[in-house]
């Protein structure tokens, strides 16, 4: 039952050879007369994502400048000149929990690339994580330095040195910039470039599966925007920078005119897309459940799936990003929860992991792990390596012995008053956009005349009660 996570080398996992992001420069600066403060400016540091290796200054040969006072001529040594070169910044993390090898589950969470994509690989291990998500470049910009490629090698040779396929456990995520929906030529344009850009990166590193977000049909009609989405994927499949990298289609969590908020959207794309072993599917827990799909009971769940499987077939389901949900069915809100501690809850994640169809696909994390210390917001990653052991615990579990339902309760409690807080905030909102939809009846001039006296004649009577 239970095998080995095994290394498989791709043949697109060599990186391809590119320019460095910067070569050595030198420039020479006068420095500042005597007296004057000298302070040095400090560097700004780098999104998550920002694919930016570190710069460490190095010192030149001190130059000199002529200069003249009050005439007399002096010499005044200048300020040192640098240089730089590229160093990556390499992160020693030890382990908070060990990845398990020998679990039918690939369980991780989307970590960091800060410092460099190569840095995946100890922030990976460091949650003892046997599948993972993360960002290419920086997800909130259009324009981005490319890869680099003695970065592309480390990521490479750290994927190799620890036992880790990327090719099938690795569920890179998408710019939330990217609209491959969008009509306009100049932002269609703009969308594909970093759309292809992503995935000629996937090609390099030697990934095999790439998720984004469909897009979204304001600026054009539903139609038209599920026949662009697949037009663009249709174009990046027949780029031979693309190798053989799979586009894989998130479920979204609301309707309107986001697309992908229901199965019929996903099939729908995927019925245009000409390469069909070139497209993949990523049910995320939270969006489904968000958007209506119930997974709860092992009833629901057997529904919910053979659902997905009339629609869009199984064979194309390639990833899941496990989360639970902090608002209700159907409430179209996109609120992740930490597992069993929202309205899902514990079950549904049980009915997952025993679910052998599911066993082998990357299961990625996104679940918040933001905690206050010292007054201060930070990131937990400990709380992701409970959840990835929770889950792998959870396969073969009985549902009715003590120790999953003192987990069930445990988690319940723990995430009670973040339920009632957005289930509040949910209630409030239908109610109010109940109200503003109720048409108000208009009163007649006569009618309106009556009222204005009525009211005239109480104000009367109370100055007259106060006199």
């Amino acid at each position: 039952m239970a095998k080995k996570l095994a290394a498989t080398q791709s043949d697109s996992s060599s990186p391809s050879s590119s320019e460095n992001l910067q070569g050595s420069t030198a420039s020479q600066v006068p420095s500042k007369a005597k007296g004057e403060s000298k302070k040095r400016k400090a560097p700004t540091q780098d999104e998550d994502n920002d694919e930016k290796p570190k710069l460490r200054n190095r010192a030149t040969k001190k130059s000199k400048v002529e200069a003249t006072q009050d005439g007399q001529t002096t010499f005044v040594a200048a300020k040192k000149a640098t240089s730089t070169r590229v160093t990556a910044k390499d992160l020693d993390l030890a382990p908070l929990q060990e990845r398990t090898q020998d679990s039918n589950l690939r369980v991780g969470a989307h970590v960091s690339t800060a410092g460099g994509v190569q840095n995946a690989i100890p922030n990976l291990l460091h949650i003892g994580a046997n599948a993972f998500a993360m960002f290419l470049k920086n997800q909130r910009k259009w324009t981005n330095a490319p890869l680099d490629s003695k970065l592309a090698t480390l990521f490479v040779d750290g994927c190799k040195k620890h036992n880790i396929d990327v090719g099938s456990c690795c569920l890179p995520h998408g710019s939330y910039l990217v609209n491959l929906a969008h009509p306009e030529e100049t932002r269609k344009k703009q969308a594909y470039g970093s759309f292809l850009d992503d995935l000629t990166r996937c090609h390099t590193l030697g990934i095999k599966l790439y998720n984004f977000h469909p897009g979204n049909s304001n600026a054009s009609t539903r139609e038209d925007g599920i026949k662009n989405i697949a037009e663009n994927i249709n174009c990046a499949h027949k780029d031979p920078a693309t190798g053989e990298v799979i586009p894989v289609l998130e479920t979204m969590a609301s309707l309107g005119n986001t697309i992908g908020g229901t199965f019929k959207d996903i099939a729908d794309i995927i019925k245009l897309v000409e390469n069909k072993d070139r497209i993949g599917v990523c049910i995320d827990t939270c969006h489904i459940f968000a958007a209506g799909y119930d997974v709860r009971t092992p009833e629901a769940y057997a529904a919910t799936m053979q659902d997905f499987d009339n629609i869009i077939g199984l064979k194309y389901l390639k990833a899941l990003h496990v989360n639970d949900s902090k608002a209700l069915l159907q409430s179209c809100r996109d609120l992740h929860a930490r597992i069993g501690t929202g309205y899902l809850g514990l079950r549904a994640f049980h009915n997952i992991v025993n679910d052998q169809r599911l066993h082998g696909l990357p299961m990625v994390l996104e679940t918040p792990i933001d905690i206050m210390r010292d007054g201060k917001k930070v990131e937990d990653k400990a709380i992701w390596a409970r959840e990835i052991k929770l889950l792998e615990k959870l396969v073969g579990m009985d549902v009715e012995s003590e120790e999953f339902k003192t987990l069930e309760k445990d988690l319940y409690e723990e995430g009670l008053s973040e339920r009632e807080r957005v289930g509040d905030q949910v209630d409030r909102k239908k109610k109010k956009d109940a109200a503003e939809k109720v048409p108000r009846k208009k009163k007649s001039k006569k009618e309106a005349k009556k009222k204005f006296k009525e009211n005239v004649d109480e104000e009367d009577e109370d100055e007259e009660e106060e006199e």
